[in-house]
């Protein structure tokens, strides 16, 4: 089984990454790109069919290490 965990920064937390490349694209002529967000994907394969089992161990693995929660959230998409 495959997991997907996509990181994101909060509401609210500065994106400067996401800034810059907005700006960047504003000055190649893109001015309809109005914010740009910056993401982290991680695709864990994992040695399990137990779904359950799955969805808890990629949940202590963004609590443990993948995820900062004071200024970041997660989602997890199993397949």
């Amino acid at each position: 089984m495959e997991a997907d965990v996509t990181i994101s920064l909060n509401k609210g937390v500065a994106d400067p990454e996401g800034s810059n490349v907005k700006k960047a694209l504003n000055l190649l002529g893109f001015e309809e790109v109005m914010n740009v967000r910056t993401m982290k994907t991680f695709r864990i394969d994992l040695a399990t069919n137990d779904r359950v089992k799955a969805k808890k161990d990629v949940e202590e693995m963004c609590k443990k290490l993948l995820a900062n929660p004071v200024i970041q959230s997660y989602q997890i998409e199993l397949r």
